[in-house]
């Protein structure tokens, strides 16, 4: 199944080129007595295979309209945390050191070593919404991902038993501002996590390692590779991060970018696809000045 969240927050379900209206569904949902004490994590996400029937039922008498003029939000919309994992493929590594006006020698050295990091919450954003550059005056990278979504709360979660705890994998991008600061701040600027264009559940993926990704910019191509080139596997970092911290339903990682990362300036335009997943176009929107109202 294909879960979307577009336009002003509706519950969609995307099938042949159709993203079709099943908000209904949620009036199933109970609604918390204490909303400010409410179970961490993504509230759909964590019910979401206790909506399962209630969105197939409404299924057939669903307002369908084309994807094509859906604005996409993020299929996630509550995570707890946005998890970064660095240095993830041999390939971009090499282009990472070689790269002296962007790369620190803090950054050398394993994943286990590096630690993961973690992207501010508020950055998060659908393709609809698309990037709006906070520094245009310095270089602004593009770095896509396969995303995953957790589904259920999990710590210390053995590799074994990792895979189980996936709700699903959508298309990532972990934008990124170059300069000295941490890289945990550079990577959080509003709009600099995108995620989308919609959740393909577990169940849809036959083998997350085997996934084709690519990603153009104005149609030129800039970063392809397959899943399988991952350094970390997926269950490794499943288990990994959960060594730190807890997970909640619809805490997200971002699985690590391939070589080919690059500068986007406004006025560009992003388009990804992965495999089995989907195709995400994201627009690069004029630099945030501060002065106007976001919605």
């Amino acid at each position: 199944m294909k879960i979307a969240i577009f336009d002003e927050g509706r519950l969609g379900v995307v099938q042949d080129g159709l993203v079709h209206d099943v908000s209904a569904a949620l009036a199933t949902l109970p609604v918390p007595g204490q909303p400010w004490m409410a179970t961490k994590g993504d509230p759909l996400i964590a019910a979401l295979e206790v909506l399962r029937p209630a969105i197939e039922a409404a299924l057939p008498s669903a307002v369908t309209k084309p994807v094509a003029q859906a604005r996409f939000r993020s299929p996630v919309q509550r995570p707890s945390k946005i998890v970064g994992v660095p240095v993830n493929y041999h390939a971009h590594v090499a282009e990472a050191e070689g790269d002296v006006a962007t790369f620190s020698d803090r950054f050398r050295g394993s994943i286990e070593q590096q630690g993961f990091f973690l992207k501010a919450v508020s950055a998060l954003v659908g393709p609809g919404e698309g990037i709006t550059l906070r520094f245009p005056d310095r270089r602004n990278d593009h770095e896509m991902e396969l995303g995953v979504v957790i589904g259920r709360t999990i710590s210390n979660i053995g590799v074994d038993e990792a895979l189980g705890a996936i709700a699903g994998y959508a298309i990532a991008l972990d934008m990124v501002v170059r300069g000295p600061e941490d890289r945990s701040l550079r990577k959080s600027g509003d709009s600099y996590a995108v995620l989308g264009p919609w959740l393909v559940t577990a169940d849809e993926i036959a083998d997350p390692e085997r996934l084709d990704f690519s990603l153009h910019v104005n149609g030129e191509l800039r970063q392809a590779s397959n899943t399988r080139h991952m350094i970390m596997k997926l269950a490794e970092q499943i288990a990994y991060a959960s060594r730190f911290y807890t997970l909640y339903p619809g805490d997200i990682i971002m699985t690590g970018t391939c070589e080919g990362v690059g500068p986007v300036v406004p006025g560009d335009v992003i388009t990804c696809t992965i495999q089995d997943i989907a195709d995400m176009t994201v627009a690069i929107h004029p630099h945030y000045t501060g002065s106007e109202e976001t919605k």
